[in-house]
């Protein structure tokens, strides 16, 4: 073990490389693993955080799990109210893994200035509604305050508010139809108290969000009766499971479902990033892998008659391969190292600064989002190293094929 060590700490070092023919093979195969793990490290966060960012907008606006009526399924604006007395709400209990649930009710509208008009749905939310999920995405303004009184103060998106020349603290009337033919509309006048922009064209060009009462005054329900639930749940990636729980548990009058059955198409096209990431990942590795291959067969050629000289002072075959295996090791933790610290400080760079913008009509998001976590970076490099550890024992192999006489001959 001590001949060994000394070997490969002596006699075959990167510092022995920078006047040997290997040298740049040596760096093109270090290179080659640094810049792999760059491309896996960016591809994993961003394709990751652009599935949890959108995931997160579609629920910040409509929950998880949505619990409505069966006529309703095919509109966004509530037609047949749902009592609130239901043994689901105010909360859950029956199933732990949902976190929160919220009444909402939905209405048609026409926002009129005296310069434009806009249709809207008008998202009627009360005193249980969850702001946490909507101010990341105010721009200016504040959320209003539903607890007291009706309230005349909405949120409404930048979208809209570009479009209708408005901003915090104006003022404008809302027209909503009527069940009834040839009978004037509602009008209601809200004040702006806050505006998002959460860069989803879908939600910005249609909600404002307000006071629920104003939906239920104007179609005279009591106010024990609502639109429909949102649920929210702790675990996504188990949706469907808790889904189906919730269907069973909210009665056979009323129908659910999920956000990913909802938005089919969104989340179909978000499954696409997981098949570019483990082909980002198949193709990298593969590279790394054949220089390292590349790198490892030039150093035993090189070597040759320092090989045939251990043979012949008694070292067996695998106490030889063991040289150059730990000495290739080293090569990739190099490589490795480079490529982790480039790949995480960019990704911290875009993460604290933004750089990399993106078309939100397109990708849902204003900015290449980040999801940085330091299990999928470990296992990446414990992947790597695996992989070219195992595919260099092949090489290696060549090594016993090598006879100590015409080695030690060989020039």
């Amino acid at each position: 073990m001590n001949l060994e060590y000394f070997i490969a700490k002596r006699l075959i070092t990167a510092k022995d490389y920078k006047s040997s023919i290997s040298s740049p093979i040596i760096k093109i195969a270090i290179s080659a693993i640094a810049i792999g793990m760059i491309m896996m490290i960016v591809s994993v966060a961003t394709g990751i955080g652009l599935q949890q960012k959108i995931r997160d907008k579609i629920s910040a606006f409509n929950g998880h799990i949505i619990i409505s009526n069966y006529d309703n399924n095919q509109s966004e604006v509530t037609l047949v109210p749902i009592s609130k007395k239901q043994d689901f709400y105010p909360k859950f209990s029956s199933i732990p893994e949902v976190s929160h649930i919220q009444a909402i009710a939905s209405k048609a509208g026409i926002i009129r200035t005296e310069t434009a008009f806009e249709g809207i749905i008008f998202k009627g939310v009360g005193n249980d509604y969850q702001w946490n999920n909507i101010k990341e995405y105010l721009v200016s303004g504040n959320v209003p305050d539903y607890t007291k009184n009706t309230n005349q103060e909405v949120l409404i998106s930048q979208f809209l508010a570009n479009r209708l020349h408005l901003k915090v603290g104006d003022t404008f009337n809302t027209f909503f139809m009527k069940e009834e033919q040839n009978k004037m509309p509602n009008v209601r006048r809200f004040k702006i108290a806050g505006i998002f922009n959460s860069g989803f064209q879908e939600f910005d060009a249609t909600y404002i969000i307000g006071d629920i009462r104003h939906i239920q005054r104007i179609n005279k329900w009591t106010t024990d009766q609502v639109g429909a639930f949102e649920v929210f749940v702790d675990d996504f990636n188990n949706i469907k499971e808790i889904g189906e729980k919730v269907y069973k548990q909210s009665g056979s009058t009323l129908d659910t479902k999920t956000i990913v059955e909802k938005y089919t198409y969104i989340f179909e096209w978000l499954k696409l990033f997981d098949f570019n990431i483990i082909i980002i990942l198949s193709v990298m590795i593969l590279v790394a892998t054949i220089n390292m291959v590349v790198a490892l067969l030039v150093l035993i050629l090189e070597r040759t008659q320092m090989i045939g000289m251990l043979k012949a002072l008694g070292a067996n075959n695998w106490s030889v391969r063991k040289v150059f295996l730990y000495n290739a090791l080293y090569l990739i933790i190099k490589g490795l190292f480079w490529g982790n610290f480039i790949g995480i400080s960019l990704l911290l760079i875009q993460q604290y600064f933004g750089v990399i913008t993106l078309n939100p009509e397109n990708y849902y998001v204003n900015e290449a989002p980040v999801y940085l976590n330091w299990g999928y970076i470990v296992l990446l490099n414990l992947l790597t190293i695996t992989i070219c550890f195992l595919v260099l024992l092949i090489p290696s192999y060549i090594i016993t094929k090598i006879s100590p006489v015409k080695a030690i001959r060989y020039e």
